[in-house]
């Protein structure tokens, strides 16, 4: 439980350094960059650090090709959080969660009890009243490319959550820490080059919060592997879903002031219920 509580944590940070980046007109991908640079260099830690740690071509070649999706997803997240707000791109990426539910029970028979059956029904009510939330208030009329942002971190984010599960279930815990370093330091190889080579400024603070971004960026990785060992996945994705639009929501209005209708506060009602029959 421990570990789904801190991945949570990490992934509610997540949204909300984002968020102050484009308060702040920060460069998304000197930002995205700066981050996979510390999230390399923890995950290099960690991994030396271990005693028991392995490394293996498999987990490198599997680990470069997510750190592609990596990238893509986190660049279309950050516009997303330009173009529609905070909260809906939140909402946008916690759809993603019917991805990885699906293909867990597809391909890895986990089939869930009643109280948790009730519980993906509260979730997606939460999902739908949260949108009906935002687009209610959202006076902004969104460009194709922008709904091109939120549907790319959509499916992007449920397949790289479904692939942490293909993780576990296939490379030994031990390397963990390695599969890390090799999504985070692809993902850092991948920015960098397209920063030399499309010249970018490098501005300080875009690059301080981007190393800050990378903190709970690794550990939100690394904290949900841990929970998946642990927890069955049809359980964990939806009650990390919903909790960090809950706590996204909560956070946004603490520092930014970006109130809830009343769709929102029944929105917030049904992903607490949600969050407790998964629990059961």
């Amino acid at each position: 439980m421990f570990s789904l509580i801190m991945a949570v944590f990490c992934s509610t940070s997540i949204a909300l350094t984002l968020k102050f980046n484009s308060t702040k007109k920060g460069n998304e991908i000197v930002l995205i960059s700066a981050n996979y640079l510390m999230a390399s260099i923890i995950s290099f830690i960690l991994l030396i650090s271990e005693t028991n740690s392995q490394i293996s071509i498999e987990t490198l070649f599997f680990g470069s090709g997510l750190g592609l999706m990596f990238v893509t997803t986190f660049f279309s997240f950050a516009k997303a959080v330009e173009a529609a707000g905070t909260a809906l791109a939140a909402v946008s990426s916690r759809l993603s969660v019917l991805i990885p539910i699906t293909l867990s029970i597809i391909i890895y028979n986990e089939i869930p009890n009643f109280f948790q059956a009730v519980g993906f029904a509260a979730a997606f009510i939460t999902l739908y009243f949260f949108f009906r939330s935002l687009t209610h208030k959202n006076l902004k009329k969104l460009h194709t490319v922008q709904y091109l942002y939120l549907a790319i971190v959509l499916i992007g984010i449920g397949f790289n959550d479904f692939l942490m599960k293909v993780f576990n279930q296939w490379r030994p815990a031990e390397e963990k820490s390695f599969f890390l370093l090799s999504i985070f330091g692809s993902a850092f190889i991948y920015t960098a080059s397209y920063i030399i080579f499309k010249k970018q400024k490098l501005e300080k603070r875009t690059i301080s919060t981007g190393l800050f971004l990378g903190i709970p960026n690794v550990f939100s990785s690394f904290f949900l592997i841990d929970a998946l060992k642990q927890i069955p996945a049809i359980i964990v994705f939806p009650s990390v879903n919903i909790s960090i639009i809950i706590l996204t929501a909560i956070g946004a209005f603490l520092i930014w002031k970006e109130s809830l209708n009343a769709y929102g506060r029944v929105a917030l009602l049904f992903g607490i219920i949600s969050i407790g029959l998964l629990s059961l």
